[in-house]
């Protein structure tokens, strides 16, 4: 067996995050990705952050960009665009997330270069599409979660506007992307048709808050903001400190699921108990039923509720943080953590990234090379391109000065 997207070219023209973040993905399932960047620095996540150790190879952009290769050209420069343009006619899929314009005026839309490969997967990522009264607005992570919706969801009522704590619309951007080519790699192999997909930020968000969105449009109203309650409004799906000063989130929304919760806890005096028969009284009596859950959860730590629960079939985690998160057992199993190598960082050379998220039965997604130096990859590309050494240097020149 060989890797879903082996012998797939993804010509990479994507930066920052949510377009490297599909091509990761791309890359997880076996396609080659070259990742065209600019002169001078190339990918600004190359230098993110505060760590001036980790510039050029910082940990956001080790994070999307391992076992790619990185060819640096200046796009302006004729015999780079030339070279580019000999790139894509190999290519499968070009991957672009440059201001919408940006690729026409440069003769790389996608109009201009189907002629060179007409099964050619072309995909443009903005904020807010390529036809939108927004076209030309410049969006990124945080702007998209303000524009649309996404914070005033989070916190209490009356809480201000609440930004999700990681760059979410990055990340659920590109892998909507990655499923886009997919899906149109795949419709190529049955019709021979290439595909131009227009990805934008702000309808990925859109679509990823379909639980939020869909009943608002069925019903005219919002939904309220509730905390650390789930949208059910139960008492039993909330967050619960417990007797060693950590919290568990209990999840118990259906009628089955709050008997066994009251069964686990020895508390099943709750089950004839006029306020908490059933999920809307349960609801009407909030504050009757988290008093009661509260005393009970204060006599146990966090950790032995969770064992204890899970194990009895309720739904119920502990709250931990990212390295107590990534640290539990079981995950390389998973394959959830993708060791490498890469050379040259200040503090260790040998680090773990994140994979896709996804097991196959065979070859599952992976990686084992790390992320590429700025340029790394200039001669062998342009040399598998044909291209002789005068050629080479010829293109290259225009990364000069």
């Amino acid at each position: 067996m060989s890797s879903a997207l082996a012998g797939t070219r993804v010509v990479d023209f994507s930066h920052v995050m949510a377009g490297p973040y599909a091509s990761h993905l791309l890359r997880l399932l076996g396609a080659e990705v070259i990742k065209i960047e600019s002169p001078g620095v190339g990918d600004a996540m190359r230098n993110y952050g505060v760590d001036r150790r980790y510039d050029g190879m910082a940990p956001a952009f080790i994070a999307v960009n391992a076992g790619k290769q990185s060819l640096v050209l200046n796009l302006k420069h004729p015999p780079a665009l030339a070279a580019v343009r000999r790139l894509i006619g190999g290519a499968d899929v070009v991957l672009e997330n440059f201001r919408p314009g940006v690729m026409a005026r440069l003769g790389l839309d996608y109009e201009s270069v189907r002629e060179l490969q007409p099964r050619l997967v072309y995909c443009s990522v903005s904020g807010y599409g390529q036809c939108s009264p927004r076209r030309d607005w410049p969006a990124i992570d945080n702007i998209v979660q303000a524009t649309s919706g996404m914070m005033s969801l989070s916190g209490e009522n009356g809480d201000g506007p609440m930004r999700v704590g990681f760059p979410v619309v990055d990340t659920l951007t590109g892998q909507t992307a990655a499923f886009a080519i997919v899906a149109a790699l795949l419709r190529r192999e049955r019709t021979g048709a290439g595909e131009y997909i227009d990805v934008a930020m702000f309808d990925a968000a859109i679509a990823f808050m379909a639980s939020a969105v869909v009943p608002y449009l069925v019903t005219g109203k919002t939904l309220e903001r509730t905390g650390n309650v789930g949208y059910s409004g139960q008492p039993t799906s909330a967050l619960f400190d417990t007797g060693d000063g950590r919290q568990i989130s209990l999840g118990v929304v259906q009628q089955p699921q709050f008997e066994t919760l009251a069964r686990a806890l020895k508390c099943e005096h709750w089950l004839a108990d006029a306020r908490f028969t059933n999920p809307d009284l349960r609801r009407q009596n909030g504050q009757a039923m988290r008093a009661e859950l509260e005393a009970v959860f204060a006599t146990q730590p966090a950790a032995v509720w969770e064992r204890q629960l899970s194990a009895a079939g309720v739904p119920c985690g502990m709250v931990r943080d990212v390295s107590e998160a990534v640290s539990l057992d079981g995950l390389d199993d998973r394959g959830i953590r993708i060791p490498m190598h890469v050379p040259g960082l200040p503090d260790k050379q040998r680090v773990d990234i994140v994979n896709a998220g996804f097991k196959f039965s065979q070859d599952s997604p992976h990686i084992d090379q790390p992320p590429p130096k700025h340029g790394e990859h200039n001669e062998a590309i342009l040399e598998s391109l044909g291209f002789d050494a005068a050629e080479r240097r010829e293109i290259l020149a225009g990364n000069q000065g």
